[in-house]
C-alpha cells in the first residue's frame, strides 16, 4: 500500500476503533460522499435534526477547505473519522498537503474555520503524528454547545 493510501491514525483515538473512517481522494464529489456518511450515522444516534444539520455542516466545511487548499499541484487523501463516546461525537478531517497556513491569494472567503468554531463544541487544528494537517471538532451530541446553547441558532 503506497504512504498515499495508508488510512490516517488519530493517535489521541488510537485505542478505540472509529465509529466512522472514510480515506478519499481530495474531489469535490467526495464531500458529497463525507457528508452523506454523517447523515447516515446520524440516522443511527438519537440526535435533533438541528445537531445532525450543525455536525454535517461543520465537516462538509473542512472537507471543503481539504479540497480547495490541501493539494495546489494536484490530488492527495482526504481522511474522516469519527469516535462516538457516550453523547460526544470527535471527528477528525485531515490531509497530507501544505496546512493550515494564511494566504493573500486563498480562493475561499475565509469564513469555513469560523463557522465550524461557531457550530462545534470544541474546534482544535494542528499536525498529527505523520505530519499531516488535522481538523478536529467535538459536538455534543444532545444539541448543546459550549456557550449553553441549543443549536447554532439559538
Amino acid at each position: 500500500m503506497s504512504r498515499a493510501a495508508e488510512p490516517f491514525r488519530d493517535p489521541a483515538l488510537a485505542d478505540e476503533q472509529p465509529d466512522l473512517e472514510l480515506t478519499l481522494p481530495a474531489r469535490a464529489e467526495n464531500v458529497a460522499v463525507v457528508r452523506h456518511a454523517f447523515g447516515g450515522l446520524g440516522d443511527v444516534l438519537d440526535i435533533s435534526d438541528q445537531a445532525l444539520s450543525d455536525i454535517k455542516l461543520a465537516v462538509t466545511e473542512a472537507c471543503t477547505n481539504v479540497v480547495v487548499h490541501a493539494y495546489p499541484d494536484g490530488n492527495g487523501p482526504m481522511a474522516v473519522r469519527a469516535h462516538i463516546d457516550e453523547r460526544r461525537l470527535t471527528v477528525v478531517v485531515a490531509d497530507r498537503g501544505r496546512g493550515i497556513l494564511p494566504r493573500a491569494d486563498s480562493p475561499g472567503l475565509g469564513l469555513g474555520l469560523p463557522l465550524i468554531a461557531t457550530l462545534a463544541e470544541s474546534l482544535e487544528l494542528g499536525k498529527g503524528e505523520d505530519e499531516q494537517t488535522e481538523v478536529r471538532m467535538t459536538f455534543n451530541l444532545d444539541g448543546v454547545n459550549a456557550d449553553g446553547l441549543v443549536g447554532h441558532g439559538a
